[in-house]
């Protein structure tokens, strides 16, 4: 009866990491990055939190949009693409620009390095890990 309780007690541990970190599978582990944490999320479950990050991400980009002055008359649109890391300690760190004129990407840039600290990095494998980013803010004057 002891070794079935503790045999339980392993199978509900390891389990539990492998929703977390990745599965097991005819003895093999696939290791599975998790998300950053946006702050706010903390308490959510894995996949409410990766859906709190993209909802928070895209509300972010949109709340601190801002059309830069000389490039709005000038009627200068594009599209830029912007890579960006949360690094091991959930700081933004760009990675690369590209697309756009030099004012549409120095916005771009302007507006993802405005994002918070994360509440917690993103891992793989239960260790602090950089997660890698890729985001298109479109520039549209409407006229």
């Amino acid at each position: 009866m002891k070794n079935l309780i503790v045999l339980l007690f392993l199978i509900t541990t390891v389990g539990g990491y492998a929703q977390e970190w990745g599965t097991i599978e005819k003895n093999k582990i696939t290791m599975r990055e998790v998300a950053p944490v946006w702050p706010g999320c903390e308490n959510d479950s894995a996949t409410k939190r990766d859906n709190c990050f993209n909802t928070q991400l895209a509300t972010h980009i949109a709340k601190n949009f801002k059309y830069p002055a000389e490039e709005y008359k000038k009627n200068i649109q594009g599209r830029v693409v912007v890579t960006f890391i949360v690094n091991t300690e959930g700081l933004i760190e760009i990675k690369s620009i590209t697309g756009g004129n030099e004012g549409l990407q120095a916005e771009a840039k302007r507006n993802i390095l405005s994002i918070p600290k994360m509440a917690k990095p993103g891992m793989l494998a239960g260790k602090p890990r950089a997660i890698e980013y890729t985001v298109p803010i479109t520039f549209k004057t409407g006229k």
